[in-house]
């Protein structure tokens, strides 16, 4: 074969890499908007009025029987909507891996989280358990999908290459949160102009997030492709029995482990701070949701300048590094948050302003620097864990967050609990030897990580 064909061959196969890269980078900014417009800033709130309203004399709601204080039951409903995910993830990881067939799961996991968000859009009046429910079905399926998203990285980015092509995915996924919130903001702040009421126009910005999940799933789906990454066999539905094999397979390999235990702790931390922030700002300091809206429009675009500069930081001084200096900055920021003063909202974007800056970069970093941690072969899987911890196992947090929160009465208390979770995540990922857990997975070191 000649020079020149190698080179052509090298060629294609570069462009073609750099196809699917920016086909991945679109399901990013297809699902984020749920992440952004419905689970940080809408829901939160209205899910609570909707509570509030179902409850009895002592704001008390009965979900199946049990007393729930009404200001509870959206950070119960988040943890609930964990317990589904932990018995479907491993499901998906262990059917992607035995069939290779990762686009029709994603298809599948996608589109029924998309239906379930555009659903909201009838939740009304003291509809709390429909509100419930749906945001179980689609806090679930957005879980399943990011097992598979996750798990092409190994696959359409080389080592060299995968900080930078993790952090443009959350780029484009904090873009996509931006630019939705800004339409977000028009139709809430001018519904009256619009003819509808403030219900209303925040029941269409919940279904709408759903719509575009929907929409710009099509772009990854039309151009990443297949890959069987294991013998082919029987697509067993015993996804916990492959769970519990690939766990056991973590043994040995147990600085994988020890990452992914780290990880587990200073995630949740962060997937409560995302989901949590938006009920602090309007029931604790009582701001507004224009200027809640404004707020995390203030994070979005602060989190995709945060993501890629602080994945050029990771290239000058390593992805563990940096990710130990965010959750610095993330305790600095929660213990500033306890002390905010009500009905100012400058304090509290200066606030958005802080998490902004380190959210982005955090998550896909952290993402980035497990892709080397996985041997060769068993990406879903090891996804599949690596999801349970970030979405899936992120269920102490809400849940402590809410506990907190039913026996003081304070959202100020239920805020600065959170801080225990980025102390310990840091004392633990400090402790990783990192570029001997790349080795013993067998992978190759790149020169900072």
């Amino acid at each position: 074969m000649g020079t020149d064909t190698v080179r052509a061959q090298a060629a294609d196969e570069v462009a073609e890499r750099r196809r699917e890269q920016r086909g991945w980078y679109f399901y990013d900014w297809a699902c984020s908007v749920y992440s952004t417009s419905v689970l940080t800033v809408f829901l939160g709130p209205y899910l609570t009025a909707v509570a509030k309203h179902a409850a009895d004399a002592d704001g008390f709601v009965h979900p199946l029987g049990i007393p729930v204080r009404a200001g509870s039951f959206f950070a119960y409903t988040v943890s609930a909507s964990v317990i589904l995910s932990i018995l479907v993830m491993p499901m998906a990881g262990a059917l992607d891996d035995r069939t290779g067939r990762k686009k029709p799961l994603l298809a599948a996991a996608a589109y029924l989280g998309a239906a379930a968000t555009t659903g909201m859009f009838f939740l009304d009046g003291d509809r709390y358990l429909l509100g419930g429910l749906l945001l179980i079905v689609a806090n679930a399926s957005v879980a399943v999908s990011m097992v598979l998203y996750n798990s092409y990285l190994p696959q359409i980015a080389p080592p060299e290459e995968r900080d930078a092509v993790s952090s443009r995915g959350w780029a484009f996924g904090y873009a996509a949160g931006a630019l939705v919130l800004v339409a977000n903001l028009i139709l809430f702040t001018a519904h009256d102009t619009f003819g509808v009421s403030e219900s209303t126009a925040v029941r269409i910005c919940l279904a709408s997030a759903g719509v575009w999940w929907g929409a710009f799933t099509l772009v990854p789906l039309k151009r990443l492709r297949d890959r069987r990454t294991s013998p082919a066999g029987t697509a067993s539905v015993h996804g916990w029995r492959q769970l519990a094999a690939t766990v056991r397979n973590m043994r040995d390999k147990p600085l994988t482990l020890a990452f992914l235990l780290a990880y587990l702790v200073y995630n949740d931390g962060i997937q409560t701070v995302i989901s949590q922030a938006s009920v602090y700002g309007s029931e604790e300091l009582g701001l507004g949701q224009s200027t809640l809206i404004v707020a995390v429009l203030l994070v979005q675009v602060l989190a995709v300048g945060g993501a890629l500069g602080m994945g050029r930081l990771a290239r000058a001084y390593g992805a563990k590094r940096t990710i130990l200096g965010s959750l610095v900055a993330w305790i600095v920021t929660l213990c500033a948050g306890y002390f905010l003063p009500a009905g100012e909202p400058a304090f509290f974007f200066v606030l958005a302003a802080g998490i902004g800056l380190v959210l982005g970069g955090s998550q896909a970093l952290s993402r980035s620097l497990f892709s080397h941690l996985v041997p060769s072969g068993k990406e879903a899987e090891y996804f599949s864990a690596y999801e349970m911890s970030d979405r899936g196992m992120s269920w102490l947090g809400p849940l402590l967050f809410g506990l907190t929160y039913q026996l003081t009465g304070s959202y100020r208390d239920a805020i600065i609990s959170l801080v225990a979770f980025f102390v310990i995540g840091f004392v633990l990922l400090a402790r990783v030897p990192v570029r001997q857990a790349v080795r013993d997975a067998g992978n190759p070191v790149p020169d900072r990580i």
